[in-house]
């Protein structure tokens, strides 16, 4: 553009040949050069200006579009988690970019908030933008965390950015969110008194954390960590007050759910004794062309970057294929087999229900359910855990049949005490049949959510909220 401005005022100033015309001349340039600059500069980010290739990488996320269908490929899930928006839709994460945009565009987040109903909580804003922050310090936490989803729609403008894990404009690392400081006092290790390693993985496990919305505080969020972060020790927090998320409308079981412990996994495991973290495996150091170091943002798996990271203690990459492979079907075979006894667990409680089962009678079942169910998740709801803990993976599940077949046992007892000799299972070999089997219709709950994207997102929201759809 400013090659354009120049050529114009060379044209204008034409007939000025005097010294007074080449004055003219060069101060109107000047100041052409200086406003274009300004107008470029406002356009541009200062951390990119600061930062450029941390900044590049970070924007490479967009790449990282594939999104699985999680549903289709686990079916049994929609029955284990009927009663919950996880049973309506459920898909693999995708790139940083995408954050805004895929809680936007979830049927797990609905549509349009019907008057006088309070709606989903602007909670799940929390872990996808730097707006979140924002807004907790302008309402207060439970001020935000109590105001609707949709209604703070309009202020989310950005996607997981540079001030999520640092202080802005600046390389130090930063812990923003005030759960994560929370968790990290109750387990005694405050961020400011760790050392750069461990303040990288936890910047990171601010968000790849488990957590809940702790409704007595207008359901801000909450990690469950005052016992300790195993599942054991969550599960006797949660089972001290009492609390659960759901009741199950087929068992009647008060449900826990897990999601994404990722930190509380890796903080146990050999890589975390050894001082491998998030940002080893997956934030690696690299050079830019001049031979300048800079920490690649663009999160990528760590296979990607074998060579880099991962051979030094690992030697042949293929080897380490085989076996990640190999620990990967173990923990799948393990996991099918325990959602199958969930499943007709869930089944078998109803029938007793059905026949006139009591409470007492219930009870220990119904926990089984809870216990086995809280710790199945908990491992299968952590991405990686393949790579970051298969043992603790293992021993869960393990654990969780073990306490299933227990609460079945419980339950065969129950069924023949109330003469009841057949059970109707579901059909869940597909993810239809699954949706039929709970009464969900993914056509309608679609057909409402395409309404509202084109009334309220398209018409108001910042465009982060639609990328990649």
């Amino acid at each position: 553009m400013i090659n354009l401005l120049v050529e114009v005022m060379m044209k204008v100033s034409r007939p000025l040949r005097s010294k007074t015309g080449v004055t003219i001349l060069m101060a109107g340039l000047a100041l052409l050069t200086l406003a274009s600059w300004s107008l470029q500069s406002a356009e541009v980010d200062p951390n990119q200006l600061k930062f450029p290739k941390q900044f590049e990488s970070w924007q490479a996320t967009v790449e990282q579009q594939e999104s699985e269908d999680m549903l289709a490929h686990y079916p049994a899930s929609i029955i284990l988690w009927a009663g919950s928006s996880f049973a309506k839709e459920y898909r693999s994460p995708r790139g940083h970019q995408f954050a805004v945009a895929d809680v936007t565009h979830t049927l797990r987040t609905g549509g349009a908030v019907v008057k006088g109903d309070k709606g989903l909580s602007a909670s799940c804003w929390t872990c996808k933008t730097p707006d979140a922050p924002r807004l907790m310090k302008e309402r207060g936490i439970e001020g935000y965390s109590g105001a609707n989803f949709v209604d703070l729609g309009r202020e989310i403008k950005s996607v997981v950015y540079c001030s999520d894990c640092h202080v802005d404009g600046s390389e130090k690392l930063a812990l923003p969110r005030p759960h994560a400081q929370d968790a990290m006092a109750k387990i005694k290790q405050p961020f400011d008194k760790q050392d750069p390693t461990m303040q990288g993985a936890q910047v990171c496990g601010q968000c790849h954390v488990t957590y809940y919305f702790q409704p007595e505080k207008s359901n801000k969020v909450n990690i469950p960590w005052i016992f300790g972060s195993t599942a054991d020790a969550i599960e006797k927090y949660y089972d001290t007050r009492r609390f659960y998320e759901w009741i199950h409308p087929i068992s009647k079981t008060p449900i826990l759910k897990a999601r994404h412990p990722e930190f509380e996994h890796w903080s146990r495991s050999t890589h975390a004794k050894k001082g491998v973290t998030c940002i080893t495996c997956h934030m690696p150091k690299t050079n830019d062309e001049q031979g300048h170091a800079f920490t690649d943002h663009k999160v990528a798996t760590a296979m990607e970057h074998f060579d880099q990271v991962c051979s030094s203690c690992h030697g042949s990459q293929a080897a380490m294929v085989k076996k990640l492979d190999k620990t990967k079907a173990t923990i799948d075979a393990k996991a099918r087999n325990l959602e199958s006894l969930l499943v007709n667990a869930h089944y078998e409680a109803k029938a007793a229900w059905d026949a006139g089962a009591t409470w007492p009678q219930m009870n220990d079942s119904i926990m089984a359910i809870r216990h086995a169910q809280w710790r199945w998740d908990f491992a299968m709801a952590s991405h990686g855990l393949y790579a970051h803990n298969p043992k603790e993976g293992i021993e869960l599940l393990d654990k969780a049949t073990e306490q299933i077949t227990y609460g079945r046992e419980a339950l065969a007892r129950i069924l023949n005490h109330l003469s009841v000799d057949n059970v109707d299972y579901p059909d869940i070999s597909s993810k239809q049949s699954a949706h039929a089997a709970i009464g969900f219709i993914e056509a309608d709950a679609v057909k409402a959510k395409q309404i509202f994207i084109k009334e309220e997102v398209d018409k108001h929201w910042h465009p982060v909220a639609k990328t990649g759809y």
